[in-house]
């Protein structure tokens, strides 16, 4: 499942799409104009923008170009527009692809996946808001910037954002990560807990605590 912001000035085309979309599985926020799809984009995170090319007041290209400059997110363009050189400047400001009115949404949810795929394989990747976990490169970042952690904290980041919105017990996550040989009492994991709130800052509260049972790390707060 994705998180798709859908922006169209023509309402039976918006709700087209996120019927659609919903129906694959994926959370739908729409906007009706660029002004209103950049106030939500600042605010929220995306997986996929899907923009209508011409809109009034701010079209297509100058949403994305904006959209940019806050957070680099795949772009697929929605245009009556069928030149060659339309494409080729939607492609050079950073679209990912380009689907000409009118337009199949069965096509257009196959555009979605082959992206949305190709996107996760580029990097394995876990997120939620602002914090993200790069496996591939054994590296934590907080709003775009790097956090320096022990590994023992990252080793409890990775399994909780695995098993994001599950409860996991103490000895779950002992056995994980200190291995099934572990031989403690659970202060040592309430110590690295904290020093793993500690690093990731407002996101430690992502963690909660489940009195008698262990930790969960929410989808959403």
């Amino acid at each position: 499942m994705a998180k798709l912001l859908i922006v169209d000035d023509e309402e039976k085309i918006r709700e087209m799409i996120f019927k659609f979309a919903a129906h694959e599985g994926h959370e739908c926020v729409m906007a009706c104009d660029g002004k209103e799809a950049l106030d939500i984009f600042s605010k929220e995170d995306f997986d996929l923008v899907i923009l209508d090319v011409m809109m009034p007041e701010m079209d297509g290209y100058e949403t994305l170009k904006k959209m940019k400059q806050i957070k680099d997110v795949p772009c697929i363009f929605l245009t009556a527009l069928g030149q060659e050189y339309d494409r080729i400047y939607g492609f050079d400001i950073g679209a990912e692809d380009y689907v000409t009115k009118p337009f199949s949404p069965k096509e257009l949810m196959m555009r979605i996946k082959v992206i949305l795929k190709r996107d996760n394989k580029s990097t394995n990747t876990i997120k939620v808001k602002g914090l993200s976990i790069d496996e591939d490169a054994h590296a934590v970042y907080v709003d775009g910037k790097r956090v320096d952690m022990a590994n023992k904290e990252y080793e409890l980041l990775l399994y909780l954002m695995k098993n994001m919105g599950n409860a996991l017990t103490r000895q779950q996550i002992i056995s994980k990560v200190w291995g099934y040989e572990y031989d403690s009492d659970d202060r040592t994991l309430d110590t690295h807990m904290k020093l793993l709130r500690k690093d990731l800052g407002d996101y430690g509260n992502y963690i909660t605590t489940l009195r008698g049972v262990g930790y969960r790390f929410e989808k959403e707060i």
